[in-house]
């Protein structure tokens, strides 16, 4: 049985996914996507009450749903403020619905006193909506539709990640209502791709990871069009990138530029260039690697890249 201590101040973290490295559906008909983490997400803060559950900003009506779901089955909780920061802009296919409610979850299971089993998060995610596979360390293969996990895949490599919002946004949920579109042969070459994706992790290969995540944008184009996209890659490819990612149910055109390329300043700025020639606007992204010193992941000099969400989770609580 759970101990439970009496409720005070809880917070809770989530990090967002730059899109996703892979996405489609299997041989068996299941669709998936393998998440990669960044260093922006979203903090939760639960502050407990007795006169029912409020949240702030008041738009975020999925994160109050799920809030309410756990305070009206908590046996310490009445009530409470839940007050959400987030620093990922929404329907842009960074995972930020997803985190609201991962960060919530955490932050109301922490107002409790307890940790929060990824098993009743998944549960309350689920009858909310498709999610992303953020509650997991790493990077992950993640049934997004069925709120389940396929594989932990491990840690990534240190990228940068170079963004370029095409504008306008997606529901994620109006875009998972969507049929399969995708044949046979299409589905095979998904379960190709994970196994590589997977091996390439584990090996570290940046080559690998890029070469999937460029196939995958391009599988893309089926489901929402990307005219920019075959420039992009010819673009990135010259300025030695190691690929291309998208938000697959997003507005977000990616860069993936390697960490140890001695080039990486010089082509940090040839790819937000190139992310000009597309988007309204642009944004520099760093891969999140858990169980690494944050600070450690910020280029030299270059300390306005650690978030807030980076600052609180480097320090003990």
């Amino acid at each position: 049985m759970t101990d439970f201590t009496a409720p005070g101040i809880g917070i809770g973290r989530a990090y967002g996914s730059c899109g996703e490295l892979l996405q489609g559906v299997n041989a068996r008909d299941r669709h998936f996507l393998v998440t990669l983490p960044i260093r922006r997400g979203s903090v939760a803060v639960f502050e407990p009450g007795v006169d029912g559950v409020t949240v702030v900003p008041e738009r975020k009506s999925k994160a109050l749903r799920l809030a309410s779901a756990m305070v009206a089955r908590s046996r310490v909780l009445r009530g409470g403020r839940l007050t959400l920061h987030s620093e990922l802009p929404e329907g842009k296919g960074l995972a930020s619905s997803t985190a609201d409610l991962v960060a919530t979850a955490r932050a109301v299971a922490d107002a409790e006193g307890r940790t929060v089993p990824v098993g009743e998060l998944e549960g309350d995610l689920r009858a909310i909506e498709p999610s992303d596979g953020v509650m997991y360390p790493g990077t992950v293969a993640y049934f997004h539709r069925e709120v389940r996990l396929l594989a932990r895949l491990g840690t990534l490599p240190a990228l940068t990640i170079v963004t370029g919002d095409e504008g306008g946004s997606v529901d994620t949920v109006e875009f998972n209502r969507a049929g399969p579109r995708f044949g046979p042969a299409d589905k095979r070459e998904y379960d190709r791709l994970l196994g590589e994706l997977g091996i390439a992790i584990a090996r570290g290969d940046v080559a690998g990871i890029g070469a999937v995540a460029t196939r995958s944008a391009v599988l893309s184009a089926a489901l929402r069009d990307r005219p920019h996209l075959d420039a992009t890659i010819s673009a990135a490819r010259a300025i030695g990138a190691v690929g291309v990612v998208v938000a697959h149910s997003g507005t977000t055109t990616g860069i993936l530029l390697a960490d140890e390329d001695p080039r990486l300043r010089e082509q940090i700025v040839a790819a937000q260039q190139i992310c000009d020639s597309f988007a309204c606007s642009v944004t520099v992204h760093h891969s999140w690697r858990p169980g690494v010193n944050t600070e450690q992941l910020v280029h030299p000099g270059d300390r306005t890249h650690l978030s807030p969400i980076a600052r609180a989770e480097s320090t003990p609580r």
